[in-house]
């Protein structure tokens, strides 16, 4: 369930533990949900977060190229936006969390939360949804790359161009390699000749 909706999570434990009928299962769903936020925001907001080495390189080079950057994850708006905060990439994003200048000040071209969709992964509303705010039209041009079983499936429905995964990341490669990818990774700075190739 890595890289679900945090809600989604929730019901589906619920669910198998002791079915939505329960009397209880509204409340507990809800409970664990606002145990979990409270966990994660207190987290992030403590103790921030960093790139893996190279991200930044990566990043640089698709700027280079006009290549737009968008970030998708499982996380829930607020807790994207403290993450966002942290690594100083939200500074240039508008209210729909888009970067609309041109003069590639921010890191990002835009951000996308799991909150931000009606269906967060493993269906692929998150990749549109980063497509429409980018103006892309064509799926076919759209490379993502996937540290989870689910992104990895998002990227299939969604038919993106090329699937990488990340073997950095949160899972292994066995772990990974039973949904359907182009290629996996060992470093982030791997992408930039998966790109000159393409």
């Amino acid at each position: 369930m890595m890289d679900w909706s945090k809600i989604l999570v929730f019901q589906t434990i619920w669910k198998e533990a002791i079915g939505e009928d329960h009397p209880s299962y509204n409340k507990k769903v809800q409970e664990s949900y606002d145990l979990s936020c409270k966990i994660l925001e207190s987290h992030y907001e403590t103790y921030g977060a960093k790139p893996y080495d190279g991200v930044l390189d990566v990043f640089k080079y698709c700027r280079q190229q006009d290549i737009k950057i968008a970030l998708t994850t499982g996380f829930y708006r607020k807790v994207t936006d403290i993450i966002a905060a942290k690594l100083g990439w939200n500074k240039d994003l508008d209210i729909t969390y888009l970067c609309t200048n041109n003069t590639n000040s921010n890191i990002i071209n835009c951000s996308v939360s799991s909150s931000d969709a009606e269906n967060g992964r493993p269906a692929s509303e998150m990749i549109k949804l980063a497509m429409q705010k980018l103006n892309i039209s064509d799926i076919k041009s759209v490379i993502n790359i996937s540290d989870t079983p689910s992104d990895l499936q998002s990227a299939h429905r969604a038919g993106v161009l090329y699937s990488v995964g990340s073997l950095y990341g949160t899972h292994m490669e066995e772990e990974l390699n039973k949904h359907p990818y182009d290629q996996f990774i060992k470093k982030p700075i791997e992408l930039i000749n998966i790109i000159k190739q393409l």
